[in-house]
């Protein structure tokens, strides 16, 4: 019977596996060994014929113990698939048994579909771990420990389960800051003050006296040097401006009463001394002059007090040799032009006096000020650190720096008004910078040298002055007692002196 004939019989009359397969028509035995056809013709034929019947697979067959397929294997098949094969078996009508007598062999049609799909799952299963082993070979696919999550999802139970993880992070940073950090200390300035700053009355013992010290300001310092039974710690000047008495915070804790050695206004520096006990770890210098726009640097201080004490910031040397004017007296008018680094990491109020370090933990600066005003960030200078050990050396065997000085107060000429400039100093209309004596000290050396009130200084040495800070720098670069040549009108006359320099005046 071809195709055509098969398909054209009534559905009462089509021939149904449901029944008449089972168990023991998969049982291949030696001495019923069915023959096929190897002819392409006839093995096409069988294929065409019983095409329906390669969807078809009875449930107890695949149970069958005469087969040899891991149940396990069997199971893969999904619950979807037997629920279709299934309810297909259950629209088709029951149908008598094949017929022996039958021409066509389905036993081995039947054999090949079971073999088939064993085959392809067997196969399947093997392609799957192969495959999944190359996947984790070559690292397309990797594997997690859960060790290493901070937290997993329970799937039973929809709860969150949080692991701890502990991670050792070392970085060249940590190591820099982890060299330093117990030599950076925080600075208390304290004053006396009469009244109570509670608010109420508290009595006092005799010994106590009629005053309290109560804190006024905090900074940064940074321990450099341990001599004999003391450690030396350097600040900023106005960290330690005005106080009474001063305080040293360690990083642990524990506080030592401080004593101020030597103090400049001009570069804002200060050395004070503590008690050496319980100190082990003191700061080492590095060379500023070596320093390259883009390199790391890190702050370390104490911003907004000791509170935050030991906090560590990080940017970039922004600039070096970076001039910026400050304001000594509180005039508003610039007094001096500081040389500074200037770096992008955080410095803040309190980080005064803090170090700034490289990545190597070399302190390359002591952090000094920064630009307050809203529309700029990042702006923060820092005392090379190259000044910053020829100043100290000078505070600790002089407790100050010792500098020429003319004995003389000034203002900028810039300042005096154009009618003052033509009628009290009387200076050509073409002169229009300088600096113009206000006072002259007496026996200073600029009296004994012959300045007068109201000269107006164009040179010095050489160098022109537009201004009082050239004329500081200049002044400041000279030695104590040598004599430098003078430029300067009085009554509208240019004229020249030679002034030897003195030490040991308070103003110019």
């Amino acid at each position: 019977m071809d195709k055509k004939e098969w398909e054209n019989q009534e559905d009462s009359e089509k021939v149904e596996p449901k029944d008449s397969l089972n168990a023991d028509s998969f049982t291949k035995n030696e001495d019923d060994e069915i023959q096929e056809d190897s002819s392409p013709d006839s093995e096409k034929e069988k294929i065409e014929t019983y095409g329906d019947y390669e969807e078809v697979i009875e449930e107890d067959s695949i149970n069958s113990e005469d087969t040899e397929i891991d149940k396990e294997t069997v199971e893969t098949i999904s619950s979807t698939e037997k629920v279709e094969m299934e309810e297909e078996f259950e629209e088709r009508p029951t149908q008598q048994p094949i017929e022996k007598s039958e021409p066509i062999q389905p036993e081995p049609k039947r054999r090949s579909v079971r073999d088939g799909i064993f085959g392809g799952i067997i196969g399947g299963a093997i392609v799957a771990l192969v495959g999944t082993g190359l996947l984790f070979g070559t690292g397309t696919l990797s594997y997690a420990p859960n060790s290493l999550n901070e937290s997993e999802v329970t799937t039973n139970t929809n709860e969150i389960q949080s692991t701890n993880v502990s991670l050792d992070v070392t970085t060249e940073s940590t190591k820099a800051i982890e060299q330093v950090q117990d030599a950076v200390v925080s600075v208390i300035n304290m004053t006396e003050s009469t009244g109570n700053p509670f608010g109420f009355t508290i009595p006092q013992s005799e010994t106590e006296g009629d005053s309290n010290l109560v804190t006024q300001g905090e900074g940064s310092g940074v321990i450099y040097k341990i001599e004999g039974d003391v450690a030396y710690v350097v600040t900023n000047n106005h960290v330690i401006d005005d106080a009474d008495a001063l305080e040293v915070l360690m990083k642990d804790g524990t506080k030592k009463e401080a004593k101020l050695i030597g103090n400049d206004v001009w570069t804002d520096l200060a050395v004070l001394t503590i008690p050496v006990e319980g100190i082990e770890t003191i700061a080492q210098f590095g060379d500023s002059d070596s320093l390259n726009v883009g390199e790391p640097a890190i702050a370390i201080g104490s911003p907004l007090g000791i509170n935050f004490a030991t906090s560590a910031t990080q940017g970039i040397i922004s600039a070096t040799d970076r001039t910026v004017e400050t304001d000594i007296d509180g005039d508003g008018v610039s007094d001096w032009d500081v040389t500074a680094i200037q770096t992008d990491a955080s410095i803040n109020p309190g980080n005064s006096g803090g170090a700034l370090i490289n990545i190597a933990g070399k302190v390359i600066g002591i952090n000094s000020m920064k630009i307050a005003d809203a529309t700029v960030e990042g702006m923060g200078f820092a005392i090379p650190s190259n000044d910053v050990i020829q100043i100290i050396a000078e505070l600790e065997e002089h407790g100050e720096v010792i500098r020429p000085v003319l004995g003389v107060s000034m203002v900028d000429l810039k300042q005096v008004s154009a009618s003052q400039q033509r009628s009290t100093l009387k200076i050509p209309e073409d002169v229009t910078s300088g600096v113009v004596v206000a006072d002259v000290a007496s026996l200073s050396a600029a009296e004994v040298g012959g300045l007068k009130a109201y000269d107006v200084i164009v040179e010095m040495d050489g160098e022109p002055i537009s201004n009082m800070v050239e004329l500081r720098k200049i002044l400041y670069a000279q030695e104590v007692g040598e004599t430098v040549e003078i430029k300067f009108y009085r009554s509208g006359e240019l004229q020249t002196l030679d002034i030897t320099l003195t030490d040991g005046q308070p103003s110019l």
